[in-house]
């Protein structure tokens, strides 16, 4: 049994994700933005997951919630999962909330990072970004910063197992009831990499889709983009990876 945070998992594919891990029997800590939408956790906190609680727009709530969860059991594996479509919340909780959570929580040694198609049309280009959501940032620059974070992380933790999922364009609230792509395949990588002992599950500094390993925007395994990226996330919070 494996102790595994889940971010954005009130709804969607956080949700589905925490849920199927609950029921296989490991340990799921959830997370939801604010009080309100924890209400929506209540069915699987009753079933025992542990809830934390914080909007990661806000710097010193990314940082309360990897200090509460610092303080109890260490965790296994994380699900980067938050994020959403567009506005001003892009960059804050796309990239800059995993980079926080990466840097400060001890112990993870599985991490997965939710990536999206998109990140093909990022830019990598740091100049002038808008790491604090004061305006609306840009989805794709957004989903290929945090690509490379994972490729990042599987390069200079050797001990860490870190990968990016593109779960699909599948229909959930951000992807809409019209979307092609199948739900269930969705989430279902992700948690095969936080918990499977299977041989390509415990390979790292892949970008996966619906099981398969492939090939992400060449930006990504560029080792330095991944420094540029890392050192204007550790100037920017003022905290080094």
């Amino acid at each position: 049994m494996s102790r595994i945070l889940v971010t954005g998992s009130t709804d969607g594919l956080g949700r589905a994700a925490a849920d199927k891990l609950l029921s296989q029997g490991h340990d799921i800590v959830v997370h939801a933005r604010d009080q309100e939408r924890a209400a929506g956790l209540a069915a699987l906190v009753t079933r025992g997951a542990h809830l934390v609680t914080g909007d990661f727009t806000e710097r010193d709530a990314v940082q309360r919630i990897a200090a509460e969860l610092n303080a109890t059991s260490p965790l296994d594996a994380v699900i980067h999962n938050a994020g959403v479509w567009s506005g001003p919340a892009v960059m804050p909780v796309n990239i800059v909330a995993p980079y926080l959570l990466t840097s400060l929580l001890r112990g993870p040694r599985r991490l997965v990072y939710l990536s999206s198609g998109s990140h093909f049309g990022g830019h990598p280009r740091l100049d002038g970004v808008d790491w604090r959501g004061d305006s609306a940032g840009s989805y794709s620059d957004s989903k290929l910063y945090v690509t490379a974070l994972a490729a990042a992380v599987a390069r200079l933790r050797p001990g860490v197992l870190s990968n990016a999922v593109d779960p699909g364009w599948v229909p959930t609230k951000m992807g809409g009831p019209a979307a092609p792509d199948d739900l269930e395949l969705g989430h279902r990588t992700q948690e095969w990499l936080v918990s499977s002992d299977e041989p390509q599950a415990l390979t790292t500094g892949g970008y996966w889709y619906h099981g398969e390993r492939m090939q992400p925007h060449r930006a990504v395994h560029d080792e330095a983009f991944q420094d540029r990226l890392l050192q204007t996330l550790a100037e920017e919070t003022g905290i080094d990876l």
